[in-house]
């Protein structure tokens, strides 16, 4: 337990928190039928105040805070968060989403503050939002690698994986703009107060950016652009190549097919004839004896 308090500014939780929750989930509703499921967190405070919960039991690492799989916050969380802080006094609760429906991190941490009330009434304690992000040691990587690995589908090919996962990302990032798109119109109506940090970040990322005016970003974009129609060309060409090598290839097999049929029929009826021929014969020497 830490000496003093300490302010949590960022939460980062490893993938073997992510697999021990579900892990967890996943017996527990099928013991039960359980819909949600309540755990402890184990780590430790870094730096600058991020919470880094690893949720393994090295000797350094001490309960900094608990977890249930939401999807959303209950109301007796601040009651099971009070009972945790007789351990921990400045825990955290992370939801962790077992069944994710919508892209993006399945995690979501908070911490419990005092709610002071303009009408004068006795504070309250409720949960401020702290970010949160997926983090992992070498280890760890290590060990979620071979394990995607094991659950890949072999049966995808590398271009359609691809394929998908650039579209998941389109649609991870569609869903992150709308997100900034709905602050923003939120602000602005005066419905959620300023946030110069958040503002600060949204401005670095418009800085990055490029200068659609500038002739030079115009020339390079063009350029690319016609690379990447010219290796869409050239395989629309060789794919076109190919289709009609095999379509020679299977006019030949064909046209050789009929020759060795016709040559089967000419030499049955040429035995036929022979054998006519021969009955012919035998009739006559027969009738002259």
């Amino acid at each position: 337990m830490p000496s003093q308090e300490v302010v949590t500014t960022k939460v980062v939780v490893h993938p073997l928190v992510l697999l021990s929750v579900v892990d967890h989930f996943n017996r527990m509703g099928k013991i039960g039928n359980q819909k949600r499921v309540v755990g402890v967190l184990l780590g430790c405070w870094r730096a600058k105040g991020v919470l880094d919960v690893s949720n393994s039991f090295a000797a350094r690492e001490k309960v900094v805070g608990w977890y249930h799989t939401g999807p959303k916050l209950h109301q007796n969380d601040v009651a099971i968060n009070e009972l945790i802080r007789r351990y921990c006094p400045n825990s955290v609760l992370v939801i962790i989403d077992a069944k994710p429906k919508d892209l993006g991190l399945p995690t979501e941490a908070y911490q419990a503050v005092e709610e002071v009330h303009d009408d004068g009434s006795p504070t309250s304690k409720t949960f401020e939002h702290i970010p949160s992000e997926i983090g992992a040691e070498e280890a760890e990587e290590v060990g979620v690698e071979h394990l995607l690995r094991d659950i890949k589908d072999t049966t995808v090919g590398t271009l359609s994986q691809r394929i998908t996962n650039q579209l998941l990302g389109l649609k991870g990032l569609h869903e992150q703009i709308r997100e900034i798109r709905d602050y923003l119109l939120q602000v602005g109506s005066g419905k959620l107060p300023i946030n110069h940090q958040i503002v600060y970040q949204l401005q670095d990322i418009f800085n990055l950016l490029p200068d659609m005016t500038q002739s030079s970003f115009v020339d390079s974009l063009y350029v690319k652009t016609n690379d990447q129609m010219l290796v869409v060309y050239l395989a629309a060409l060789v794919r076109s190549i190919v289709a009609l090598h095999n379509l020679i290839n299977n006019k030949l097999t064909n046209r050789d097919a009929e020759k060795k049929e016709t040559d089967k029929k000419e030499t049955k009826k040429d035995e036929k004839k022979e054998e006519e021929k021969k009955d012919e014969k035998d009739k006559i020497k027969n009738k002259s004896q």
